[in-house]
């Protein structure tokens, strides 16, 4: 089995030798490296893996990159809500040892191994961008680059691992086909998918198998058909959080079980009343406190893949990763309890348009005596947008000196695109406000700013954006001041806060109106809830978790 993968390597990993001659002498500029193969067993099937590796620590750094970059999270979701919007197939790929179909871009030389049977012993220049080497990744990000122009697709100036390209249709519309780049693997959203994947093939090699998306950065993507017969995609992580949660049982067992356990019951992530930053039990061990910081990863990833419901949780505990307690690794331990129950959750990227009440916003408000006549930023080199026109929403909290120990607050917002939450946030605020009004006027400028750079990056990939966000909260003195111009504020920390949203509000790039706090969906992001109003907010946006039976 070892001799299959060895053989299996070496026969892709050639291409990536120039073998000198007897007599050839190396180049004077290149420098030395050692190769060595490298052996691995897939957990997933046993698999044997063997990988032929450069020593790249003995090559000196390169003055530029280094690593090939990755298409956003935020872009993915975006791309997949406008392919359903669109109605456009999405289809993947991945390309077959990326690395060695790239040139090398260092200049270096080694002497082969018995690997390379009747040629071991020679010298041979690298030619080929090789695992180990500190400029593969670029190397390999150059590569694909070239494929991308080479197709006439152009990266998006909001996000240079997307590569778009306008199409058009037999029916005369037109729309921007879509390329997602994360290293080797790529992403194409197209009217018909499969000739653009076939064009890559013939570029560099593709494994063969080619089809729609099945698995996202440890999150299965699927088809969904809605109750309105609208199709959707949705990105579950409910086996990447099984897997933790059954890592997390078994590490548990075997080195903490005099000391910690998961519950067998827990229907909430945090236990009631636990406030961690005032938690004053033992220091953890630096074992203990390895794995607090592993699993706090782990959960960190799960709420990057839609799990907002234990933003909160998680956040609060990712504040004492330098120096945890008992607590701290026991209310993580709850919120893997709870998950071990609550796993099967669904984010549902519905294009479908919301139900907005335009009459709730004042759409009339005369701004002309304290703004002049500002207008939104437009970026002016901006492609001309094709397809269908989007909304936007954002729903935005704070809860007030909710830390007990600093007594600062927590902002918290979630950002859709018609009803596809894209975005969201929970992050303790920088600043200590002295009401309930500073904190939800410091999270609304903070949800502002996030949203100016969405509609950038949307204006960017030519999607038409339909009028201002609507933005939904429950501080109906904040609303109050945000949509009426005859409102004054002085408090210099909260004005800038304030004139900031106004004069956002003034140009039209968003409208501001109040929403019960039953139905802020933002509350989630900041307060540790419990019971119906939490089953009921997080029903709102996630589906499965509060209707599977476990």
């Amino acid at each position: 089995l070892w001799a299959d993968a060895i053989s299996k390597e070496m026969e892709s990993v050639k291409v990536a030798f120039k073998i000198l001659d007897d007599g050839d002498t190396v180049p004077r500029d290149h420098q030395f490296v050692r190769c060595h193969m490298i052996f691995d067993v897939k957990m997933e099937d046993f698999r044997r893996k063997a990988r032929f590796v450069a020593g790249g620590h003995m090559t000196k750094a390169p003055a530029t990159l280094t690593y090939a970059s990755v298409v956003s999270r935020e872009t993915v979701r975006i791309a997949l809500t406008i392919a359903a919007l669109n109605g456009l197939q999405v289809k993947c790929g991945d390309v077959m040892n990326a690395y060695i179909q790239a040139p090398v871009t260092e200049k270096i030389w080694t002497t082969l191994g018995s690997e390379f049977g009747e040629d071991a012993g020679k010298m041979a220049i690298i030619i080929r961008a090789i695992y180990g080497l500190k400029s593969s990744g670029a190397a390999f990000r150059k590569h694909l680059g070239e494929c991308m122009r080479g197709l006439d697709y152009t990266p998006c100036l909001a996000d240079p691992d997307l590569w778009m390209k306008a199409q058009a249709r037999a029916d005369g519309t037109s729309y921007y086909s879509y390329i997602l780049c994360y290293v080797d693997d790529v992403l194409v959203v197209h009217d018909d998918a499969q000739p653009v994947l076939d064009r890559i093939d013939k570029f560099m090699k593709l494994k063969p198998g080619s089809s729609e998306p099945d698995m996202y950065l440890g999150a299965k993507l699927k088809k969904v058909t809605l109750a309105n017969d609208v199709i959707a995609w949705s990105i579950s992580p409910s086996k990447y959080v099984q897997e933790a949660v059954r890592n997390c049982e078994n590490h548990v067992k075997e080195n903490f079980a005099t000391d910690f356990q998961l519950l067998k019951y827990a229907p909430n992530p945090f236990p009631i009343g636990y406030e961690p930053e005032i938690d004053i039990s033992r220091e953890l061990t630096p074992d203990e406190a390895s794995y607090f910081q592993t699993i706090i990863g782990v959960m960190r990833w799960m709420v990057e893949l839609g799990r907002v419901d234990i933003g909160v949780e998680v956040s609060q505990l990712s504040s004492f990763l330098a120096y945890p307690r008992q607590g701290h690794l026991e209310a993580a331990l709850h919120i893997m309890s709870y998950l071990r129950v609550k796993h099967n959750s669904r984010l549902v990227l519905d294009p479908s348009y919301a139900e907005i009440d335009y009459a709730e916003f004042n759409v009339d408000a005369d701004w002309h005596a304290f703004y002049g006549n500002v207008e939104e930023a437009l970026p002016l080199n901006a492609p001309k947008p094709l397809g269908k026109e989007v909304e936007l929403r954002m729903f935005v909290d704070s809860d007030h000196a909710g830390d007990k120990a600093t007594r600062r607050s927590r902002t918290g917002y979630m950002i859709f695109i018609n009803m596809s939450m894209i975005d969201w946030l929970t992050k303790k605020q920088a600043t200590v406000e002295g009401a309930v009004f500073g904190a939800e006027f410091v999270a609304m400028k903070h949800g502002v700013e996030a949203l100016r750079g969405i509609r950038y990056k949307l204006r960017m990939m030519g999607v038409a954006v339909d009028g201002p966000t609507y933005i939904y909260g429950d501080n109906m003195s904040v609303i109050n001041n945000t949509s009426k111009p005859e409102s004054v504020l002085r408090k210099k920390s909260n004005s800038i806060c304030y004139h900031f949203i106004r004069e956002a509000v003034a140009m039209k790039e968003c409208l501001t109106t109040h929403i019960p706090t039953l139905r802020n969906f933002a509350d989630l992001l900041t307060k540790c809830l419990s019971g119906k109003k939490r089953r009921d907010l997080v029903r709102g946006v996630l589906f499965d978790i509060y209707d599977y039976d476990a």
